[in-house]
């Protein structure tokens, strides 16, 4: 019952950030025709909307209560009307409301006394004061309360409305988002990597407190002007976790808890339905994440394609999707889009693509390590790689070896190296039984030198770091191979012979015809000139050629074969 309950409420959780004309198609996937979970994810998401608005002839002492509290109880009742600019709250006077998460509302407030200054402060929403809402909350103002660093944004004062409600107020970061700071400044790209080390150390910061963000993306890093310098500020840790013992006494109901975080910014480890095992290395990948996008303007993973696909969809590719380089990256954009992309980093296109490559390229991928003991361990191990690279040291992040890529590519692609395997295992039985075979001959060493050369050349046409990458297919390795097999064993025929009888078994297995008879007809060629027609190895090929003809007769009719 729990676990059907995480799942509807991370489905809710999904949807109710949506815009309302999103909502259904994303159910549509989400739910998979499940018209039960449909009915109850519909039922939340009504009473979320319903706990924010009013209800007319409210009732005398009427309950407050949460989306979920309402959806479970079905408690009828109302709330009092919300905060509105010019009330107070305690000694803060509210001015206008400048943010909204899913549970709090940020207002500027001006602080009267002791002393008159702005400040921003964050109260529970009307009708979400549950359990685990507050201790969520609580457990923010904990974790900003242990922090002092002048890129976080610093815990001024706490306390609770005349209604129950709790609040905490904030120093005023007067400032806008990272990336849209950036771009609207046109910052050089050693001036973003200048603000992303700053926001690096108060991570780390935050780290050796035992604080985990867990939700690092540019809305929750606003940029201010102090004096003509920008001062990024990290804020909204309302989803922080401790690393040890507890933000707060109040006991978070753990369904809730199951898919926390913006989902283009979201470690693999994170899209897990338990996330039990969540390290201070989730924050690393957001990190990477938040580089990337400040480096080329778009995420890894495309955020509006994460929610379209729905809840599971989108967990696997979180898991799963091997993201492109930035400089790759770059590479699919319009011309326009790469040149305005340029622009906004004070640079022209083909220097933005040559200053990405190399360095900036493997220090972002090895933030994005689906396996997080490849990342960095720490966020300043990680601002000490960008300095190197602003430095023109050599930095600690390198492109992963050969062997690991192709592990990684086999792993992508289990089916096709398993009959790429399965062909590659044919060739070298075949071609070692020659080789054997030759070796009782004159001419034997020469005759296995040249076959060990061609299966060398023949395995590397697989390697994923060359230009055909992993779309290259079982059939265009064997037509590569059989191309060049006639200058490659130009003046050896009964080498020649013994390759291309394994390759047009090989054809022959997979369904190629064309490629099969022409291989055999050429084997027996070869052997008919340089053994004679009696030879037992001759009367070998002409047995398989036979029977491959007999075989395509019957499926298909004589004169009616397909030319594949």
């Amino acid at each position: 019952m729990k676990e059907t309950f995480a799942h509807e409420f991370a489905i809710f959780n999904v949807a109710r950030r949506l815009p309302l004309a999103d909502r259904s198609s994303y159910l549509d996937q989400a739910c998979g025709g499940d018209g039960a979970l449909r009915a109850r994810v519909e039922e939340l998401l009504g009473a979320a909307e319903d706990a924010q608005g009013f209800l007319k002839d409210p009732a005398p002492g009427a309950q407050r209560f949460g989306a979920a509290d309402a959806a479970s109880t079905r408690v009828q009742g109302t709330v009092a009307p919300g905060e509105k600019a010019g009330d107070r709250i305690g000694r803060y006077k509210l001015l206008q409301q400048i943010g909204e998460g899913g549970c709090g509302l940020v207002y500027m407030a001006e602080q009267e006394e002791p002393v008159r200054r702005r400040v921003a402060l964050k109260v529970i929403k009307l009708g979400m004061d549950t359990k685990q809402v507050i201790a969520r909350f609580e457990a923010e103002r904990q974790a900003l309360a242990m922090m002092d660093h002048p890129n976080i944004a610093r815990v001024l004062d706490a306390g609770a409305t005349q209604a129950g409600r709790p609040y905490f107020v904030m120093e005023l970061v007067r400032g806008i988002k990272i990336t849209d700071y950036c771009d609207e400044h046109h910052l050089s790209m050693k001036e973003r990597l200048g603000l992303f080390m700053q926001i690096c150390l108060a991570v780390q910061h935050a780290h050796q407190k035992g604080i985990i963000h867990r939700d690092l993306k540019p809305s929750n890093i606003l940029v201010a002007s102090n004096d003509g310098v920008p001062v990024p500020k990290v804020i909204d840790f309302g989803i922080a976790k401790a690393t040890q013992g507890r933000l707060t006494d109040q006991t978070l109901f753990t369904a809730f808890e199951q898919f926390i975080g913006t989902p283009a910014y979201m470690s693999p480890e994170q899209a897990e339905l338990t996330m039990q095992d969540v390290d201070t290395r989730t924050d690393i990948y957001s990190l990477g994440v938040l580089l990337y996008e400040l480096l080329t303007g778009k995420t890894p993973l495309d955020q509006n394609e994460l929610l379209a696909a729905g809840l599971e969809a989108m967990r696997r590719t979180i898991r799963e999707k091997e993201p492109v380089r930035p400089s790759t990256r770059l590479g699919t954009l319009l011309k326009e889009e790469l040149t305005t992309t340029a622009k906004q980093r004070h640079t022209d296109a083909p220097k933005l693509v040559h200053d990405l490559r190399g360095d900036l390229d493997w220090i972002v991928m090895k933030c994005l390590e689906k396996d997080r003991a490849r990342r960095y361990e720490t966020a300043n191990g990680l601002a000490n790689d960008v300095r190197r690279h602003l430095t023109c040291e050599p930095v600690v992040a390198r492109p992963p070896s050969k062997l690991y890529r192709f592990k990684k590519l086999a792993l992508r692609n289990k089916l096709a190296f398993a009959a790429a395997g399965a062909v590659v295992a044919a060739l070298v039985i075949g071609l070692a039984a020659a080789t054997w075979e030759y070796f009782k001959e004159r001419k034997a060493l020469q005759r296995a030198e040249a076959v060990s050369v061609l299966l060398q050349q023949m395995l590397s046409a697989a390697d994923p770091d060359g230009l055909k990458g992993s779309a290259y297919t079982v059939r265009d390795l064997l037509d590569d191979f059989a191309a060049g097999l006639t200058n490659q064993l130009a003046g050896q025929p009964e080498a020649e012979a013994t390759v291309r009888l394994t390759i047009g078994r090989t054809y022959a297995q997979l369904g190629i015809i064309s490629g099969a008879e022409a291989n055999l007809c050429r084997a027996l060629d070869l052997r008919q000139r340089t053994l004679g027609k009696d030879h037992p190895q001759t009367l070998e090929v002409l047995e398989v050629l036979v029977n491959f003809i007999s075989g395509v007769e019957r499926k298909w009719g004589r004169g009616n074969q397909p030319r594949p």
